[in-house]
């Protein structure tokens, strides 16, 4: 009777929304996944949803699963899947955000955004002009607070995988992904000499592409001169100069939109 609901509200005239939930660990058709309260809280209290209907869950793994609500109440929230669906929307091109510290709220606006549009990873670095420290449990609980905002964000977006997080207290600890496979590696500086239309072949040929960005002052002379020591060419990104936490998913966009064009 529950399995038969949940088909009815799929396409019926009352039809409930499928929500999406990262789960974090190993799942498979057949099994009844329980809940965390936070999760059954939500469903519950914020999106309304009952016994019977849909829900998809995912693990970062690969794929999602689809099943529906068995129990949801005070005690317990349970879930029954019914088929493991290998879909992929990842994009093809890895894009690895290195955004320099900002304040936080702009940090928070980077992480979802930037996981909605496809980023790889993330790692947020203090350079010379940023404003944020973190360290110690201050430090670990604001790792937790984003990481919580790319779940978030990967749950919305319908995205498979989760970017990683990380938090760097130089900018020369960065790791930078993919430059002996011919990764590109382009720090964002409105004076560069390269811009974006120069280089659209590369954006287009590469699998893994890092992107720095700098604080809501920009990259300190000490900063570029570092950046260029680790491979970084500079970009310029069109004639005006943008916020910190606009220019990682303006550049997002338009790198995933030549690509699926082309």
């Amino acid at each position: 009777m529950v399995k038969s609901l949940a088909r009815t509200h799929e396409f019926g005239p009352n039809c409930r929304m499928n929500c999406r939930l990262y789960i974090a660990q190993p799942l498979e058709p057949g099994q009844k996944v329980s809940l965390p309260d936070e999760q059954g809280h939500y469903l519950r209290h914020v999106i309304r949803l009952q016994a019977g209907d849909p829900i998809t869950l995912f693990n970062g793994l690969n794929g999602e699963y689809h099943g529906y609500i068995e129990q949801l109440s005070k005690h317990e929230s349970l879930c029954h899947i019914e088929e493991f669906v290998d879909v992929n929307r990842e994009p093809s091109c890895h894009i690895h955000i290195i955004q320099a510290a900002c304040r936080s709220e702009k940090i928070d606006t980077i992480l979802q955004k930037g996981t909605e549009l496809g980023a790889a990873s993330f790692q947020i670095v203090r350079s010379e002009r940023s404003s944020l420290k973190l360290e110690g449990n201050r430090l670990h609980k604001r790792l937790e607070r984003w990481q919580k905002i790319i779940i978030e964000a990967a749950e919305q977006s319908g995205r498979t995988r989760l970017p990683c997080i990380s938090w760097r207290d130089r900018l020369r600890d960065v790791e930078v992904t993919g430059m002996d496979a011919g990764g590109l590696a382009l720090a964002l500086h409105p004076q560069a000499s390269a811009d974006f239309g120069a280089m659209h072949k590369q954006l287009l040929n590469t699998a893994d592409t890092s992107l720095a960005v700098g604080p809501e002052g920009g990259w300190s002379r000490r900063d570029l001169q570092t950046l260029k020591t680790m491979g970084f060419t500079g970009l310029a990104f069109g004639p005006r100069i943008l916020r910190t936490e606009t220019a990682a998913p303006a550049l997002l966009a338009a790198i995933h939109a030549i690509r699926s064009i082309s």
